[in-house]
């Protein structure tokens, strides 16, 4: 044994003082509203590998915020804990890593964020594993059950004394088919049933995107190329979901239908085998060139698409590196909509190229198409773009407290509109199009589902405003100063603090479980 592979034995035994029997996973909650806040889904990555951990023979139990509140004793009764964070969530990870860590628990986490950022996230945790870790995740957990061997997990970080290992990442997963069918009784309040608590079911049948954008971080986490799971696992789990009574099901991809010949094969075997919930899913622009595939997904019971649309600006699309045109996009909605499928488009704001006129013309934009739903998003630097980097590089992020990076709040300093504009206007576009008048024109055309989300949009927007008052008085406030005056940080885990603190109070943790 070398020298420094005896310091990792050393190290990485202290961390383990006993065999790992149970397993908790905990996904936390977004500091803020969003789309989904009514219809919450939770990423499918820790309940993948619980489900892997279970198969193995281990206990899990998994803690998606957004459905049970986190219980801080059964956390403290795990053997290891496991934290998924993106990067608006990582204050609160942190704070949960830094609270399970010091009570002597091995702490390790996932996620984009720290895949990214993998120093700071070891302030707080033991392990980091960067990217995926479906191939690796039971031998994982067995290696700090040694206590060695941890020169050997692809793409993980952790520090022998001060110093910080970054494994080597070897590969991607390829063999999708391996992955197993989540099992969602591992999360804690969806025990009795997915249906009782999630309106619309998650599903992957595919990884990775052949895109680029340049704010986007999906490519550096999951690859440029396609890999996907066998249509009959596909199928298999949709036949699982029906016998569940799921009535509608999201397909998780990041681009559905950017492989068409595969996307007509899955959507034939969906019309042929009767498993056609209706069923919503990320697609992009071009999409709409393949008439034989729209046609597909209508008879397949598609309902709605989120497409990111980005921008009406041409020079902006050339920023963002996106491969389409102003008319591609009109003509996409046309056809979609004369296919009757809805659309939820997603729109950003905020380029070097941008001006307080391109927002507006947006809002007149989405009006005149008649878009059923939309986002009206402000550019946001995530940790892992080009886009992050250059902003980085030039001074032009003012903030690094994540818990903004939520795309709904100004991190940095725009080029031509201020801070305050870019912020204001765009909470004024969101007004603007879920406004009294846009549920009306709805609702008088008998358009029931479509009114209810515009009301939706609406109320959800104005108690987002209510939320943030205080953020926009800032933009304002730094807009006027003309300089960067200190923003005092989100409190998104203060609840969390006072969980452990009660504990404490409680006597049931001893010194030094508390130490």
């Amino acid at each position: 044994m070398t020298p420094f592979a005896y310091l990792v034995t050393i190290y990485s035994t202290k961390l383990t003082m006993k065999k790992i029997k149970k397993i908790i996973f905990v996904e936390p909650k977004p500091p803020d509203y969003h789309v989904f806040t009514r219809m919450p889904m939770p990423r499918l990555g820790t309940i993948l590998l619980g489900t892997m951990l279970k198969e193995a023979g281990y206990e899990v139990r998994s803690y998606v915020e957004e459905f049970a509140e986190l219980d801080v004793e059964d956390l403290l009764s795990a053997d290891a804990v496991g934290i998924s964070t993106i990067t608006s969530t990582a204050p609160r990870a942190f704070e949960i890593a830094r609270q399970v860590k010091k009570r002597g628990i091995p702490v390790f986490m996932g996620g984009p964020h720290v895949t990214y950022l993998p120093d700071e996230a070891l302030e707080h945790c033991d392990y980091v594993i960067r990217g995926e870790c479906d191939d690796f995740i039971v031998d994982f957990i067995k290696t700090i059950e040694k206590g060695e061997g941890f020169e050997k997990i692809s793409g993980l970080s952790y520090k022998v004394g001060d110093r910080i290992i970054h494994n080597n990442i070897v590969s991607l997963f390829h063999d999708m088919d391996k992955l197993p069918i989540p099992d969602y009784s591992l999360v804690k309040g969806l025990e009795d049933g997915i249906c009782k608590k999630m309106t619309i079911v998650p599903l992957m049948t595919a990884r990775g995107c052949p895109y680029d954008c340049n704010f986007c971080s999906v490519t550096g986490m999951f690859g440029h190329k396609f890999r996907f799971r066998s249509k009959e696992k596909v199928l298999e789990e949709l036949r699982r979901l029906k016998a569940a009574g799921a009535e509608w099901v999201f397909f998780y991809d990041d681009n559905f239908t950017a492989h068409k010949r595969r996307a007509k094969e899955l959507l034939s075997g969906m019309i042929e085998n009767n498993l056609t919930p209706k069923w919503t899913a990320q697609v992009s622009v071009d999409v709409a060139k393949d008439l034989e595939l729209v046609k597909l997904m209508k008879e397949a019971n598609c309902f709605t698409v989120y497409i990111g649309f980005e921008s009406i600006n041409p020079e902006t699309l050339k920023v963002y590196n996106k491969k389409q045109s102003v008319e591609d996009i009109e003509k996409c909605i046309s056809i979609l909509h004369d296919h009757g499928i809805n659309i939820h488009g997603m729109f950003v704001f905020g380029s070097d190229e941008d001006t307080i006129d391109t927002i507006h013309e947006t809002l007149r934009f989405t009006k005149k198409n008649d878009l059923e739903t939309v986002q009206f998003l402000i550019l946001t630097p995530l940790p892992g773009t080009r886009l992050h980097d250059e902003l980085d590089k030039h001074g032009r992020i003012y903030t690094k407290d994540w818990s903004l990076y939520d795309a709904h709040h100004v991190v940095f300093k725009p080029k031509n509109m201020t801070y305050y504009e870019l912020q204001n206007e765009t909470v004024k576009a969101m007004k603007g199009f879920y406004s009294i008048g846009q549920i009306m024109r709805r609702a008088v055309r008998l358009q029931v589902l479509t009114t209810s989300l515009k009301t939706y949009g609406r109320g959800l927007t104005r108690t987002w405003v209510k939320r943030n008052h205080d953020f926009l008085d800032y933009t304002k406030a730094i807009t006027q100063a003309g300089s960067i005056i200190d923003l005092a940080a989100k409190k998104t885990a203060e609840d969390i603090q006072e969980k452990f603190r009660r504990l404490e109070w409680s006597g049931k943790l001893t010194h030094s479980e508390s130490h």
